[in-house]
């Protein structure tokens, strides 16, 4: 290869110097001062640093706000959802308001049954004791009030759930003046016809509650009672199995974290295949039993369970009502976020997610308690006094 000699002209040597120029500049050798280069690198590396810093800060802040992909224990967080944002629902009667609820179910004839704390704001209180409201109510699909009942007889009713024959069960997990701790069973025009538990009595026996919870039935009729709302560490945190006219049979689970044991068993569900879905609230899973008591599995991937719902198809609606970061304590479960997970009951995959739309530094909001209707429209039944109701896009 050769070089054609460069005839040297005024012009000539104005282009080599503009060539020359660009190439040092290219390269990224300056001819400025060191003091100076110094100095403008430094402002322009601490500027980049304060822009790094603020993305950085904003992502972070995102990422506080919205979770990781999947929390440390499971939970997916970003997943595709299938309904139109939460509507205020259910025409209360005399303008009366929704109080704190955790029950909403679903009858054989479609309408909507939910639980109401007599207008009031809490939980195991004393919402109803005094109260000349019904708490449970019946609905139709568009939000028609029918008919209520059951005033006077409930200290704060919890869940509500119907069995296959259109009856209904409702525990009651307050304590007042003799009443409370107790289960009931009603037909849908609100006659009482059975009754467990000892009225106004907390305990662990076989024939006593100690914050029951919720009921589900087996479709030979054996009953099934979620014991264990309390917090102390000798409160009770068990299943309780009875057969269809009452009478006790078995018991299993006491408080604890290990496979078996409870920390709040606070909602409950069967499969087609009818296996107990239990929703161990305070340790943040499922846990899945036979009927005799036998584990089957834990899954932590629905979040921290607050009510379940499985329809006929089994599809399983998980409502975590409590998730929270922040230091350990009541509701800890980093990186989850709030919301309605939905899946397959078979196999545990979780598929769609209905997020809260409240900040995370809330204590409990969304829904507590979840149901579906047969076109697939959600019922949540929230503690922050209200029902809404979740229509497919």
């Amino acid at each position: 290869m050769s070089f054609k000699p460069l005839t040297i002209s005024p012009v000539n040597c104005f282009a080599s110097l503009v060539i020359a120029t660009a190439v040092l500049v290219g390269t990224g050798v300056s001819r400025v001062p060191q003091s100076t280069a110094l100095q403008i690198s430094g402002d322009v590396t601490a500027q980049q640093a304060s822009e790094n810093t603020t993305v950085q800060a904003s992502e972070s802040a995102s990422a506080t706000a919205q979770g990781p992909r999947v929390s440390p224990l499971g939970a997916p967080n970003e997943l595709p959802n299938p309904y139109r944002p939460g509507v205020s629902w259910g025409q209360l009667p005399n303008r009366r308001k929704w109080g704190s609820t955790a029950g909403i179910a679903i009858g054989l004839d479609g309408n909507i049954w939910a639980i109401d704390r007599c207008g009031v704001s809490g939980s195991q209180g004393t919402n109803c004791a005094d109260s000349p409201l019904d708490p449970i109510l019946e609905f139709n699909p568009s939000g028609k009030f029918l008919k209520g009942f059951g005033h006077g007889m409930f200290v704060s009713p919890h869940k509500i759930t119907v069995d296959k024959d259109g009856n209904l069960w409702v525990a009651d997990n307050g304590l007042k003046d003799g009443r409370g701790q107790q289960v009931f069973k009603f037909n849908a025009d609100g006659k009482l016809l059975l009754t467990l538990g000892k009225a106004g009595v907390a305990g662990p026996g076989t024939d006593t509650f100690d914050q029951p919870t919720e009921v589900a039935v087996a479709p030979n009729g054996d009953i099934f009672v979620a014991d264990g709302h309390g917090r102390a560490s000798t409160a009770n945190a068990r299943i309780m199995k009875f057969d269809k006219n009452g009478k006790f049979i078995k018991t299993w689970g006491k408080k604890g974290t290990g496979i078996g044991e409870f920390d709040c068993p606070h909602t409950l569900a069967f499969d087609s295949k009818g296996r107990l879905f239990v929703g161990d609230r305070q340790n943040n899973r499922i846990q899945i039993f036979d009927q005799d008591g036998r584990f089957i599995a834990e899954w932590k991937q629905f979040g921290r369970p607050s009510g379940i719902f499985i329809d006929k198809n089994d599809v399983l609606y998980v409502a975590d009502s409590e998730s929270r970061g922040g230091e350990e304590g009541y509701g800890y479960n980093p990186g989850c976020r709030r919301g309605i997970r939905i899946g397959s009951a078979k196999d545990g995959a979780v598929k769609y997610f209905v997020p809260d739309p409240a900040p995370p530094s809330a204590d409990s909001t969304a829904s507590e308690g979840v149901a579906t209707d047969t076109a697939g429209n959600i019922y949540g039944a929230e503690f922050t006094m209200d029902v809404k109701k979740y229509a497919k896009k």
